[in-house]
């Protein structure tokens, strides 16, 4: 039977903790019914972002005549994308609803240990768009890949690298 592997060989196998569902499984426990209850409080908040977006729009939109109602539909359409990007890719590298679930996205890339963990703007933007783009397209079903794998990742998570664990702050590490 192998041993997990000491912190020391991670480092020179450059994996991190959070990688190993194996010998880390408290990172995984409950991770996918959280990861469900943070985004309902996500829809909650984009929800609300974008019906302060739309009203300044109308009222935008009203003082140029119209003239800007083009551009600011735009601004609408990204305010979810720019909301799950920047919190991402913020310093709790989670968003509300994650921060209320106490769970936060890792990077196992390149970067993993730069920043602790904390995925670059461009691995939150990937995972962002990955993740509208395929909800689209398969209506919610290509979410259930994350039953089926031991670190509960989505395709999106696979894209852009990352993965998403209960919060190491909760247990002071």
């Amino acid at each position: 039977m192998a041993m997990p592997p000491s912190a020391f060989s991670r480092i020179i196998d450059n994996t991190p903790e959070w990688d190993d569902p194996w010998g880390q499984p408290r990172y995984y426990m409950g991770i996918t019914a959280r990861r469900i209850y943070a985004y309902c409080i996500d829809l909650v908040v984009v929800g609300l972002l974008m019906g302060m977006v739309f009203m300044g729009s109308i009222i935008l939109g009203a003082l140029t005549l119209g003239l800007l109602w083009p551009v600011l539909m735009l601004v609408m359409a990204l305010t979810p994308i720019a909301y799950h990007t920047l919190t991402i890719a913020g310093p709790r590298a989670a968003t509300l609803g994650m921060r209320a679930a106490n769970i936060r996205v890792m990077s196992v890339g390149t970067n993993a240990f730069d920043d602790n963990g904390r995925p670059s703007l461009l691995q939150a933007a990937i995972q962002t768009v990955c993740f509208y783009a395929s909800v689209a397209l398969t209506c919610w079903l290509i979410l259930a890949v994350a039953l089926f794998n031991p670190r509960r990742r989505t395709v999106h998570d696979m894209l852009a690298r990352t993965v998403v664990v209960n919060d190491p702050a909760q247990w002071g590490s």
